[in-house]
């Protein structure tokens, strides 16, 4: 992949961390997408679900992708923008003990799972990031958490008091009961969160938390 407009600023290839992406839905693929384009070379993929119909419209997937692995459809796309990439693949998504090195990317739906991979990795000498995706229809919140401060992930798993069901509850659905969500929001939350994972790994201090509003066309940060 030819870098000539990125590397002046930003060189993925001087990261040493994995990248884990847990999750590779409306978030997570296009997390995938981004970290790609970015020029990032080790990055692991964590999902037990095939692409379906439904998923098109907001997913970084096309129609020949239907029934395939959600792991293997991002890889491929992935491998075609980066040939230079070493992607891990876990179709069976991620198990106990939950223990992961490197950076973690949450982009799953379950809260509860959520909560048990923070608990998991936050006295893991080899983690060294958390960040958690969360999206509505028009509303998206990415969460940053540096493991080197134990306050850091404290605060973070103090985001997550809450069940799945509750989360249910709270997301706008189909009459046929999809969760509903557009393109924009998901772009725009996974935009601003990369450029915060880019300036963490440029050692600057990254912000705990982006606050994205669609509907209100407001983007909103917190510092760390």
């Amino acid at each position: 992949m030819n870098k000539a407009k990125l590397l002046e600023f930003f060189d993925a290839t001087d990261v040493r961390e994995d990248i884990h992406v847990v999750g590779c839905g409306a978030i997570g693929s296009h997390v995938c997408e981004q970290l790609a384009r970015l020029g990032f070379t080790k990055v692991h993929l964590h999902d037990f679900d095939k692409v379906e119909g439904h998923n098109i419209t907001n997913q970084m997937f096309v129609q020949a992708d239907i029934g395939e692995y959600k792991v293997v459809a991002c890889a491929s796309n992935m491998s075609d923008i980066n040939t230079e990439m070493e992607i891990g693949m876990n179709p069976f998504g991620l198990q106990e003990p939950y223990i992961l090195n490197g950076i973690i990317i949450l982009c799953v739906d379950d809260i509860e799972l959520r909560s048990k991979i923070v608990k998991a990795n936050q006295f893991n000498p080899y983690c060294t990031a958390i960040m958690d995706f969360r999206m509505r229809l028009t509303d998206a919140q990415c969460y940053f958490a540096v493991t080197n401060k134990p306050s850091s992930v404290k605060e973070l798993l103090g985001t997550m008091d809450f069940t799945h069901e509750e989360a249910v509850a709270a997301t706008p659905k189909s009459a046929c009961g999809y969760e509903l969500s557009v393109i924009y929001t998901v772009k725009m939350i996974v935009s601003a969160g990369m450029a915060n994972l880019v300036r963490y790994l440029q050692k600057e201090t990254p912000k705990k938390l982006i606050l994205v509003n669609t509907a209100m066309f407001t983007l909103d940060t917190f510092d760390l």
